[in-house]
């Protein structure tokens, strides 16, 4: 994100000294004799589960919120025999110790004993209540990992809400007028098969998690089947599947169960794309259902499943289900062809549309323009329910527009959040003879939405990057300084730079909860989570001494280091030796480009990313927030993600 032209300077703080101030910053309203009883806010944690040796992240969050938070402490303890605490992550823009647009206004301070099991978390508006906690909101997000040698049961976190010191919320009207609930950790027992390998935390990139046990619907109308035909390398399979139309929780669903066996039959080790289309199910969902063997022969074969709706279209490398991983979560002994694979488009739930509208709500000049999917992938056995919710590549998926709705009218799509923030994910329109598609790619699957957000800023109307920046913001992958300025000439640092690219690129978590160990990235710092994530995509390292400088302007010839390395995650060849050579040979000034910083340059060069001045590449010229913009816009456009 970029930093504001003027900051005010921080105010370090011990905790112990932000404990007092949550202390005593209790300037409460006096309570009206014969008024009518106060409901409590309550703060709630997540009540999860989590297998012996993996991580679990467990949200924070600031429920029934009737009076504005301007300041809270908490201790809250835990079996160090069985957990510790990874991380803790804020969440709440208002909870941020530091932002892009301020800095200094609030602090978030937290401090971890894994050798006595207890973390504090402390927050302090400094402002006295301007920018205090007003909204139903996640303050944090814990991330605790489940010891190997952990016994399974159930285990609580737990707070002393009789002292002051470990609990403690100073709110607008009320002191210390919040109740607690949740945290109650289940802890399962580890594989035999070897582990969770493809989880959230590991570093291979794609993942899954484990839910236990299955919860199946009870449909509230009768099911009915039939027979379908599917495709195979376009090649119409009749009667090779069934599909089943029920009513669960008013919602439509149709569920097409694969013949596995005449499928593998018919395919040999051919396969390349098996197409089930299924339309006429209106604004239901639709569930395609193949089983491992299946699956693991597709992958053999880097053949890919599309799910074919009236509401869109999820195309799925089979090898992104990473089937071996699903069956190590299971147990490596479990036949395949008894494991479930479930591929669904789902229309999202109401909770959900409120959320995104909410969202977008709070954004100034933003329309949702279709109901928000949801896509997922589940894996299913014995009762047991692995998630795949990370690949290793980009996945497409589609959301077809509604009758009458003008593609043009979409400025991206987005992804909610666990925050209920709205972030871009990389999105482009296809036009059609009757229906527009938007045409979404992501390492994710989630819940999306469409949105027109149109974005100007008066400082570009006749800058040569205005086309560029305009439709970055319009895609909220850039913002401006200020009140309709973007600022384009400026410099950018290498924190803002590497934040444009992962909002450029959809990257909104790490792929892995190995933590960044960089000397000068303060826990708290708006970028912090940035830095996070770029460490562990494998697209920033730090100097020699450990740090990152985060605040430092970033070079040229950093920023499109940067950017090759990107270049591998999107698909896009990179110069070998020979190329490099050749192609920085036609700038005047390649001499002066350092050795470290000489194939990255030309690979940039090589997909046409820059192209350099009057025959100069400069490439030790700090880089402008506008150019910043015009490189992250061609990558995108290059790797067609956009």
């Amino acid at each position: 994100m970029f930093q504001p032209k003027k900051k005010r300077p921080r105010i370090r703080r011990t905790m112990s000294g932000l404990i007092a101030l949550t202390l005593l910053s209790s300037l409460v309203l006096p309570s009206v004799a014969g008024a009518e009883p106060v409901e409590p806010s309550q703060v709630q944690f997540a009540n999860v589960s989590v297998q012996a040796g993996q991580t679990v992240h467990v949200p924070v969050a600031l429920k029934k919120s009737h009076f504005g938070v301007k300041a809270y402490n908490m201790q809250i303890d835990y079996d160090t025999s069985a957990l510790e605490i990874v991380r803790i992550t804020p969440k709440s823009v208002n909870v941020m110790s530091t932002s892009p647009n301020e800095e200094g206004v609030a602090d978030f301070q937290h401090e971890i004993n894994n050798a006595e099991g207890w973390v504090r978390i402390i927050w302090v508006d400094f402002t006295g209540g301007n920018h205090s906690i007003v909204d139903e909101t996640q303050l944090f997000d814990m991330e605790i990992k489940a010891k190997s040698n952990a016994t399974p049961g159930t285990k609580q976190l737990s707070v002393d809400q009789t002292d002051s010191e470990h609990w403690h919320f100073t709110n607008v009207e009320h002191e210390n007028y919040t109740e607690l609930s949740g945290g109650t950790i289940t802890i399962t027992a580890a594989n035999s098969g070897g582990g969770n390998s493809g989880s959230p935390g590991s570093s291979s990139g794609g993942g899954s998690t484990v839910t236990s046990p299955v919860v199946t619907p009870v449909p509230s109308t009768p099911a009915v089947t039939k027979g379908v035909d599917i495709y195979v390398n376009g090649q119409k399979q009749e009667q090779s599947a069934t599909a089943t139309t029920s009513t669960v929780n008013n919602l439509v669903t149709t569920t097409v169960h694969v013949d596995n066996d005449k499928v593998i039959n018919q395919i040999g080790s051919g396969l390349r794309t098996l197409l089930l289309p299924i339309t006429g199910t209106g604004k239901g969902a639709v569930v395609g259902e193949l089983n491992g063997k299946l699956i693991k022969t597709m992958e053999g074969s880097n053949a890919e499943v599309v799910i074919q709706t009236d509401n869109g279209t999820y195309t799925l490398p089979a090898n992104q289900i990473q089937v071996d991983q699903i069956l190590n979560q299971f147990g490596s002994t479990v036949p395949l062809e008894d494991i479930t694979i479930q591929i669904a488009i789902v229309p999202s739930a109401t909770s959900k549309q409120t959320a995104i509208q909410a969202a977008a709500d709070k954004l100034k000049n933003t329309t949702v323009i279709a109901a928000p999917v949801d896509f997922e992938v589940k894996a299913i056995w014995n009762g047991q329910q692995v998630n795949v919710d990370r690949f290793n590549s980009y996945v497409e998926r589609s959301i077809t527009l509604p009758e009458g709705v003008d593609g043009s009218k979409i400025t991206t799509g987005v992804v909610l959040q666990p925050d209920g923030s709205l972030l871009h994910v990389p999105t482009k329109v296809i036009k059609g003879n009757v229906q527009d598609s938007a045409i979404i790619n992501s390492l994710t699957n989630s819940t999306y939405a469409l949105i027109y957000h149109p974005a100007t800023f008066s400082d570009v109307t006749s800058h040569w990057s205005r086309d560029d920046v305009q439709d970055l913001a319009s895609r909220l992958i850039v913002q401006g300084t200020g009140e309709n300025v973007f600022a384009p000439d400026r410099s950018i640092t290498r924190a803002e730079f590497t934040a444009v690219l992962l909002r450029g690129l959809g990257l909104h978590a790490p792929r892995s909860t190995e933590a960044a160990s960089f000397t000068d990235v303060k826990t708290g710092s708006w970028y912090e989570d940035e830095v996070q994530t770029a460490v562990s995509y494998g697209l920033i390292s730090g100097y020699a001494d450990d740090s990152f400088r985060p605040n430092s302007e970033i070079t040229r010839a950093e920023a499109l280091t940067i950017v090759s390395r990107a270049m591998k995650l999107v698909g896009l060849a990179q110069a070998d030796a020979s190329e490099t050579t050749s192609l920085l040979s036609a700038y005047s000034d390649s001499a002066k480009v350092q050795a470290w910083a000489a194939e990255p340059v030309a690979s940039a060069i090589k997909q046409e990313l820059v192209q350099g001045a009057d025959g100069k590449l400069m490439s030790d010229a700090d880089i402008s927030r506008a150019q910043s913009a015009a490189i992250v816009k061609r990558l995108l456009a290059k790797a067609g993600l956009i």
